[in-house]
């Protein structure tokens, strides 16, 4: 039987909702909801307005519940109430949560329920981050996600690195991974392209290289042209920066493994800064 959303076939008039031969409005209201708990929320929200039934199904609990991480429970702090589960589904779309004590955000994307993160700069590992507040020291600014973030003051050798679990990525998920940051009076990025690389740890992962400094601020050093597959930041609606760091498929069947990020410049051995540094952001694509 097929079962695809695209396939149904609504009889305009008569108050059937078809796929192949059988009649999905005939079947009971547990059924129906059963059946698209199976779908997306976007499939669920293209469904409501096909009959009274399905509007019935697609509003319930039941379905929205199904679209929810596991655990969720754990995950809303108390303070916070919803009048349905699709209300609350919306607001983890919206408003990312912390967990892990505020060292990740995690939210939703919108049409697929995939699971996304933010990991912090305290959940990432950042040479001479460490009790050296000449290099890099922890700020707090009201725009950022976390309560503390990483500007850099001054470093010749420029490295970062996060890991995430595979088992907290949504299965059979396409995601892309970004370096998250802004800058202020930023400095001695324009030599050369950081080095951006995303894959399970002990593999060699996918690759990418761009300029941290905006290309509206670089001041080119000679006059050899910009090699196509180099990127510069992009800005984001929040307000942030953000380049793309490479990407990965999570076919689901690992569970053990980490996912690795990193981010390097050390070619030049020349003096960096101005730089603060929001996060690595682990999202989840789909098509529209």
């Amino acid at each position: 039987m097929k079962t695809e959303v695209s396939e149904m076939e609504e009889r305009k008039g008569k108050g059937k909702v078809m796929c192949g031969t059988l009649d999905l409005s005939a079947l009971p209201l547990d059924c129906i909801t059963l059946i698209i708990s199976f779908t997306s929320p976007r499939d669920a929200c293209r469904l409501s307005p096909v009959s009274t039934a399905f509007n019935s199904a697609t509003e319930s609990d039941a379905v929205w519940e199904s679209f929810l991480p596991s655990q969720y429970q754990a995950l809303i702090p108390s303070s916070l109430s919803f009048s349905s589960k699709k209300q609350l589904y919306l607001s983890l779309c919206e408003n990312p949560l912390l967990i892990e004590a505020g060292r990740k955000s995690l939210w939703m994307e919108r049409g697929s329920g995939k699971k996304c993160y933010m990991l912090s700069p305290r959940d990432l590992t950042i040479i001479c981050s460490v009790d050296t507040p000449w290099y890099w020291r922890w700020v707090s600014i009201p725009e950022a996600r976390f309560d503390e973030v990483a500007e850099l003051r001054l470093v010749c050798w420029f490295e970062i690195r996060g890991r995430i679990s595979i088992s907290m990525l949504s299965p059979m998920t396409y995601y892309k991974a970004y370096l998250v940051y802004r800058v202020r009076n930023i400095y001695g990025f324009q030599f050369y392209p950081a080095q951006l690389s995303v894959g399970v740890v002990g593999t060699e992962g996918s690759r990418r290289a761009a300029y941290l400094e905006p290309e509206r601020d670089r001041i080119p050093i000679d006059r050899q042209p910009i090699p196509n597959d180099v990127q510069f930041p992009k800005a984001r609606v929040d307000g942030w920066l953000e380049v793309e760091m490479g990407e990965f498929f999570n076919e689901g069947c690992v569970d053990d493994g980490e996912l690795e990020m990193s981010a390097l410049e050390i070619q030049g051995g020349n003096e960096k800064g101005g730089l603060i540094l929001q996060g690595i952001e682990i999202r989840a694509i789909t098509p529209n």
